[in-house]
């Protein structure tokens, strides 16, 4: 019973020493990954709530899309495959802003075109917070692919498992992860110091 065990023992340290040696071949088929980032085009479109909107007059909505797609080699090797990192094709942007504006202002007077101009300055708020930061993403991304490794697998029908692995471990990279969270902290700002030196002025002309 115990010589039993303990041959079982050595039979698990003898292939998980193979699964990390073949794993360890893998190491030479790392390359320099190249990164590209799009961003993606975008729609807008303007909506009046069916009920006023309180204290506002206006409001936008905006979806922010950020995509890899992931491209690998593969290599075979013995006793299996290794799935490297090639390339990263990210999408990073806003695709959609959903502007609203409070149903007792009627479409296309002073006072709606009013609060259109205001919450234009919104929409390109967003959109230069991604061109502001353009550089440092190519490099989070960049910095991100670098670190990982590629993925030793013992069948190609394991392939999708391994770049799935591939990219929970791009996108779950601090690098990226600081990078998004800076992008959305400059959006507060900005849209706040839009809303701070509004005076409302063009609007107040309209209601005269």
């Amino acid at each position: 019973m115990f010589k039993n065990i303990r041959f079982l023992s050595v039979l698990l340290f003898i292939f998980g020493f193979i699964s990390i040696a073949n794993a360890g071949e893998c190491t030479t088929y790392k390359i320099k990954p190249k990164i590209t980032i799009n961003t993606p085009n975008w729609t807008k479109t303007v909506v009046q709530p069916r009920k006023p909107m309180d204290l506002l007059h206006g409001n936008v909505i905006a979806t922010m899309v950020d995509n890899y797609d992931i491209n690998t080699t593969i290599n075979p090797v013995d006793n299996g495959f290794c799935v490297a990192l090639k390339s990263v094709d990210a999408t990073i942007g806003y695709n959609d802003f959903l502007v609203q504006v409070d149903i007792r202002h009627n479409p296309k007077t002073c006072s709606y075109n009013a609060i259109l101009n205001h919450e234009n300055m919104h929409i390109n708020a967003y959109l230069s917070v991604i061109d502001d930061n353009k550089t440092e993403l190519h490099n989070a991304i960049y910095s991100a692919a670098d670190s990982i490794m590629p993925v030793f697998i013992k069948d190609k029908s394991d392939i999708d498992a391994a770049v799935e692995k591939i990219n929970n471990e791009l996108q779950s990279h601090p690098d990226i992860v600081l990078t998004m969270q800076k992008i959305h902290a400059a959006e507060e700002i900005k849209n706040k110091l839009i809303d701070q030196a509004e005076d409302y002025s063009e609007l107040k002309k309209c209601l005269l």
